[in-house]
């Protein structure tokens, strides 16, 4: 651009390929720059990280490239605009065509003086003959200074020619074309180059005999030469450029208008990459940010930069690591704990003694499997709740919250309870204790709960207390009713026949009342030896409905009296002493019909249950008796408990023990309201098929 302000044609030479060149590269760049914007539009629709930054740093870059860029546009284009005006002036423009029209004149007056001095040059050769003025050429030539002269015939052929240099034989310039103005009797004068040298060429006619004529070469001064070169070359460039001022403005600015554009591109461009460079360390700590929140604490930045990027993603790589550290730390003692825990919850779990923690708000936190069993509830369903919420859906163990809460409430040291939980599975006896629970500031945090059921340990105890019991009086009250009995019947025999009819009959009764008494007391005492020795049942496999079937039969003979028997499709056999279970069915049917009065209906139920993983032969009977009251059926299977005018109270408690030595048991169904009912269990020895 800079050359085609003096050179015109350099710059159309040049143009085509300047303006293909920017436009390449303006082309190159808005590729490049459109598959940066629509990247980052892809970033920002994802939210990826640095997206936003990445926005305003570049529109930032935008604009501190666009107000400079734009106002040295501006004024650039106005200079330009201004100074190719100021180029073409009415001034410039005059002065160009004085000097032209100076150096014409000065050439034009060159020539006149030129022509007057061949003129009167040929004066003094009018009257010479032709051939006299050949030999005088050369001193002709001397004497106007003149580079050739040379004498032409009347049809212009060379008759004789002088010039400057020695070896010029021939004129420089031909006569051909001025030939026909010269025969006119009109001298010739005008200018021409030789070797790029002006020179001025005149032609004069010689008046003699035949008309000739002389030819002479002028040089001009060389100084004047130049002159008139520059002036003709700067009018041409000048009228040449005034052609081309349009052209000139519209190229100029088109080019500065690419150069802004290229500028405004390569500065856009220019801030992606230096953007990218700057969020590459904020994105790879966001990457990393991320995987340390989902985690991933061994994967470490790379450090690419030695300045404040650099240093911040060492500090991120420290404190990874530390948090690394902290976390194997961490999960070493959360995986102790769970290991603690783990161990204490097999040992809970082992233990047959049922354990319940409380918060600080007496709320249940945690049961073992034991306290499930035991108070027959699924205590886990009730996590977060209170005591009292519980006994709300169970009332069999407002008894028990209504002794353990206010102890748990009220209690800062150990305590402990005997109480009575009555259930529709009997009465139990828990022995309880508690034990309140601080932080190491001595803050209250909860309580632990810990119960036992002890009711077959005091039932074997009161077993064994009235075993011993019966096994005294037998051995007491045995001996001395044999020689009671004998003594009586030997006064009846012996005084019999001595007294009168009235007084026989009186001791007749009084020996018969004495005998009956003793025979019961006997059959009592019996009852106390059976109750407390010790039994060794031949166990086998007992197929329960078919020995339940045969001892029915001996009880159906009254029409007062229907049993009725209900059994599953197969039933499962029992390991057991046939004798013992054929006792139990004779006791409890016994029982039924006593309690029925010789009238009513015994319902029999044999199925199979299934608790606790194991399998369990069931056997239920139910009669509609006067039934138990309840009372008495809090200690219906204890010795000595009866409501017969005659009974022992023996009875149920040998069932029960003879059920409990074959691994069985037996409760009272205190929701049968119709008579007495019994729930017998026994452990299945096989699945029938």
């Amino acid at each position: 651009m800079s050359s085609a302000i003096q050179d015109t044609s350099q710059l159309s030479d040049n143009y085509t390929l300047l303006l293909l060149g920017n436009a390449v590269g303006t082309l190159i760049l808005l590729v490049l720059l459109g598959v940066n914007i629509i990247s980052l539009f892809g970033r920002l629709r994802k939210r990826e990280a640095g997206s936003r930054l990445t926005t305003r740093m570049v529109l930032l870059f935008i604009v501190l490239s666009l107000v400079p860029a734009g106002t040295v546009f501006y004024f650039s284009m106005t200079f330009l605009h201004q100074s190719i005006d100021s180029w073409f002036n009415v001034e410039l423009e005059g002065a160009m065509e004085d000097a032209l029209e100076l150096s014409h004149a000065s050439l034009d007056q060159r020539m006149r003086q030129n022509l007057k001095q061949s003129q009167r040059l040929i004066e003094n050769l009018n009257d010479k003959p032709i051939s006299e003025i050949s030999l005088e050429l050369e001193d002709l030539r001397e004497i106007v200074g003149a580079n050739e002269v040379a004498l032409l015939s009347q049809k212009g052929n060379i008759i004789a020619f002088s010039g400057l240099m020695p070896s010029d034989i021939l004129p420089s310039l031909v006569i051909s074309s001025l030939f026909l103005q010269v025969q006119q009797a009109e001298d010739y004068v005008g200018l021409d180059s030789i070797d790029e040298q002006l020179v001025v060429q005149t032609v004069v006619a010689i008046k003699a005999r035949n008309r000739h004529y002389l030819q002479v070469i002028y040089p001009v001064p060389e100084r004047i030469n130049d002159l008139t070169d520059s002036v003709e070359f700067a009018y041409v460039r000048f009228q040449e450029m005034t052609y081309l001022r349009h052209s000139l403005k519209i190229s100029f600015s088109l080019v500065l208008s690419l150069v802004l554009l290229m500028s405004l591109l390569a500065a856009i461009s220019a801030a992606f990459i230096s953007v990218r460079e700057i969020i590459a360390p904020i994105r790879d700590l966001v990457r990393g940010t991320r995987a340390v929140a989902a985690g991933y604490y061994g994967q470490l930045l790379p450090v690419k930069r030695q300045d404040d990027m650099g240093f911040l993603v060492e500090s991120f790589n420290e404190m990874v690591t530390q948090i690394s550290h902290a976390q194997d730390e961490t999960r070493a003692s959360t995986q102790e704990i769970e290991r603690q825990r783990a161990y204490l919850e097999t040992l809970l779990t082992s233990l047959r003694s049922g354990v319940l923690s409380f918060d600080a708000n007496l709320n249940i936190r945690t049961a073992n499997q034991a306290a499930n069993i035991i108070l027959h509830v699924q205590v886990m369903r009730y996590y977060g709740q209170s005591l009292e919420q519980l006994a709300h859906e169970y009332l069999d163990l407002s008894g028990l919250v209504s002794v353990v809460q206010p102890l748990l409430k009220k209690s800062t040291d150990i305590w402990q309870r005997n109480i009575v939980l009555e259930s529709v599975d009997g009465r139990k006896e828990l022995l309880c204790q508690g034990t309140p629970l601080f932080s190491a500031e001595g803050e209250y945090n909860g309580a632990v709960l810990v119960f036992d059921d002890v009711t077959d340990m005091i039932q074997a105890q009161k077993n064994a207390a009235w075993a011993e019991v019966a096994r005294r009086l037998a051995h007491e009250i045995k001996n001395p009713l044999t020689p009671i009995q004998l003594s009586a019947e030997r006064l009846q025999f012996k005084l019999s026949a001595k007294l009168d009819e009235a007084d026989a009959q009186i001791l007749s009764r009084s020996t018969t009342t004495i005998v009956q008494q003793v025979e019961a007391m006997k059959h009592m005492v019996n009852d106390f030896a059976e109750y407390a020795r010790p039994v060794r049942h031949q166990l086998e496999s007992l197929d329960l409905l078919t020995l339940i079937q045969e001892v029915m039969v001996l009880y159906s003979a009254d029409p007062k009296v229907t049993i009725e028997l209900h059994s599953a499709a197969s039933v499962p056999l029992i390991k057991a002493d046939g004798v013992s279970i054929r006792q139990v069915l004779h006791n409890l049917f016994k029982n039924s019909l006593e309690a029925m009065a010789g009238a009513g209906h015994i319902n029999v139920k044999l199925q199979t249950v299934y608790m606790s993983n194991s399998t369990f032969v069931q056997l239920s009977i139910y009669d509609t008796g006067c039934g138990i009251n309840r009372q008495q059926a809090k200690e219906v299977f204890e010795p000595y408990v009866t409501n017969k005018p005659k009974g022992t109270g023996l009875g149920l408690a040998i069932v029960k023990k003879i059920i409990e030595e074959h691994g069985g048991s037996i409760i009272l169904d205190l929701q049968y309201k119709q008579g007495a009912g019994f729930i017998m269990q026994f452990p299945a020895l096989f699945v029938a098929e």
